[in-house]
């Protein structure tokens, strides 16, 4: 009896807390369309320290930075929203134009065709996302094995077996992706620059050379942390080390 109360508890409180962020989440938008940034920015605030998060929140959150003309958050926000739902084609957009803020102009270096594979395929899908279409193959694969197994006529036994171990083929590469994707939302750290300006050196301490500066909004990958400093890679291939306190690290809460 008393299990059942507290579970009953559980969920009323979660239910309640689901309302609270709701309306907080409605009251932003509100602020939002009024012009009020700065005070949709505390409501955003708030419901992402109560765990709701969502790529919707930080897709709002980089609109209102964006009208704030803060180039660091509106990037950080936008990529942010892209981490948890790489389908979210508005943040993709506007982080196209919010890039145009930004004053390091990064060439990429060429792809390969495996590596454009995975950009243009691959990654618009998250690990998660791979993950239920694997759950997708893996019950069509026993569904039509069962049919394949249960079934008297020959064409159909036929039909049943060809689409259940083509079925299992996927199942095999989307847990392979979901897989590859997961190891690498793991092992992959990006950030972007928060300062204004910084002062990239060629070894981690602050008397040694400066090969390039960057600037605010900028998109890096950690490579390596030594004490308070970061070595970073950019995407043009750039190699150096900068201080931890001038960069923000991704990551989807």
């Amino acid at each position: 009896m008393k299990k059942s109360i507290y579970i009953v508890f559980i969920l009323v409180a979660q239910t309640m807390f689901a309302q609270t962020s709701s309306a907080l989440f409605d009251q932003a938008n509100g602020l939002y369309k009024e012009g009020q940034y700065k005070k949709a920015i505390e409501l955003y605030t708030q419901i992402e320290g109560k765990d709701s998060i969502s790529s919707d929140l930080y897709y709002n959150l980089g609109n209102c930075y964006y009208k704030l003309n803060s180039v660091a958050n509106t990037i950080y926000y936008y990529e942010k929203a892209l981490l948890i739902n790489p389908l979210n084609t508005d943040a993709t957009n506007n982080l196209t134009f919010a890039k145009r803020m930004v004053i390091d102009n990064i060439e990429e270096l060429p792809q390969t065709f495996l590596q454009r594979l995975e950009t243009n395929y691959i990654k618009k899908l998250s690990f998660d996302q791979w993950a239920r279409i694997s759950v997708i193959f893996s019950v069509l694969t026993a569904v039509l094995f069962l049919l394949f197994y249960i079934s008297k006529i020959s064409n159909k036994k036929r039909i049943y077996f060809i689409t259940s171990i083509i079925a299992f083929l996927g199942l095999l590469a989307s847990l392979s992706v979901s897989y590859h994707q997961y190891d690498k939302h793991k092992t992959t750290k990006t950030a972007i620059i928060f300062a204004a300006k910084v002062s990239v050196k060629n070894a981690p301490t602050s008397n040694s050379d400066e090969i390039f500066e960057l600037h605010e909004g900028t998109k890096v990958q950690i490579l390596d942390a030594v004490d308070d400093w970061n070595k970073i890679l950019l995407a043009d291939g750039k190699i150096g080390w900068m201080s931890s306190s001038e960069l923000k690290l991704l990551t989807q809460n």
